[in-house]
């Protein structure tokens, strides 16, 4: 075999070592998952939301709950007995109203218990489809956000804002057309709170918790975190199964060439430590 050849072999394995390590991590997925499942008797279902990066440029690719989502999870309660709960792994910045309307009605109509596990954030439609769970579970670090719908780049609150403060007349006609659609966008979101939320409340408190996620009193990006979304009145506990987490170790943002965060990999104040292969 001469350098030719030893070039070739390199250059073949270099290329199978993506799909192998992907194949081991998808394994290693399915295992954990099927640990949460017979630890909880339930189906687990995870979504999580990755900045991830084309193969062959490595261009950053924003991802969000999208129709390809709901499809998904649709389908994945559909093959679940209604007497199964669901454990479901939220970790996402949001995305299309439609989409996570859908799989928040999907769960919502699930007769067995259904918990979302919130590790580390689950913003705008994430909190949606979390408000259509049984419990939340979150991190005490993790958030929620609120609903109040964006009209492009501007927040429907702000659009109307401008027609209520400035002059019909010195108002062009497409902030007006933008402002009627805010207005039904509100209105839309704040019901749809209201489906989610019914029968598990008394109706004025439904009505408060719709009125305060959808009514745009805070930035859309304003982190709700455990013990306020509890003060909130949602129905919410704190402190995840470690399980979540080395399922969230599973899904790992791509790798920049120098790392941001830095530390040794192991726990610490739990006994003797020792170093990883120590004896």
């Amino acid at each position: 075999m001469d350098l030719t050849d030893l070039l070739w072999l390199f250059l073949i394995a270099a290329s199978l070592q993506p799909a192998f390590r992907q194949r081991m991590m998808e394994s290693a997925r399915r295992r954990i998952m099927e640990e949460i499942e017979r630890k909880r008797g339930s189906r687990g279902i995870v979504l999580i939301h990755r900045q991830e990066s084309w193969s062959f440029l490595g261009i950053p690719l924003l991802r969000y709950i999208d129709i390809n989502d709901s499809e998904q999870v649709i389908r994945a309660i559909h093959l679940t007995a209604p007497d199964v709960p669901l454990d479901i792994v939220l970790h996402t910045p949001g995305g299309l109203v439609l989409a996570a309307l859908q799989i928040a009605r999907a769960i919502r109509r699930h007769p067995a218990k259904v918990t979302v596990h919130v590790p580390h954030y689950a913003m705008s439609g994430g909190t949606l489809i979390a408000l259509a769970a049984d419990e939340i579970v979150m991190d005490e670090h993790a958030v929620l956000g609120p609903l109040d719908p964006q009209i492009g780049e501007y927040p429907a609150v702000s659009l109307l804002g401008v027609v209520e403060k400035k002059p019909i007349a010195e108002i062009d006609d497409r902030t007006l057309i933008l402002a009627d659609v805010a207005r039904k966008a509100i209105a839309q979101v704040r019901e749809s709170v209201l489906e989610l939320l019914d029968g598990r409340m008394p109706r004025e408190k439904a009505e408060a918790i719709a009125d305060k996620l959808t009514s745009g009193i805070w930035t859309h990006d304003r982190p709700l975190g455990c013990q306020e979304a509890v003060e909130l009145g949602l129905p919410v506990s704190c402190g995840l199964p470690k399980e979540i987490y080395r399922m969230m170790n599973l899904y790992p943002q791509p790798v920049r060439r120098t790392p941001s965060v830095e530390y040794l990999p192991w726990p610490h104040g739990d006994g003797p430590r020792r170093l990883p292969g120590a004896k």
